[in-house]
């Protein structure tokens, strides 16, 4: 069982962390659910999430090159 501290903070046991796959540091997201339980899960990169996401021609080749030497301007 766990406690929430005068600084609303709490500790999760290592057992729990490693079922769910969480480490020190990583980022996560906390939601309250209507029933009033917390869920914890892990923080979403979006530019991981996205990267490549896009399909080939979407932009025309070399565009992000074309767009940094405007910048340069």
């Amino acid at each position: 069982m766990s406690r929430i501290s005068s600084k609303n903070q709490i500790t999760i046991p290592v057992d729990v962390l490693r079922e769910a796959g969480l480490k020190p540091g990583d980022e996560v997201d906390l939601h309250a659910t209507p029933d009033g339980h917390i869920e914890i899960e892990p923080a979403h990169d979006v530019v991981s999430r996205f990267a490549g996401a896009m399909r080939p021609g979407t932009y025309p080749q070399n565009a992000a090159r074309d767009l940094g030497y405007e910048w340069e301007r």
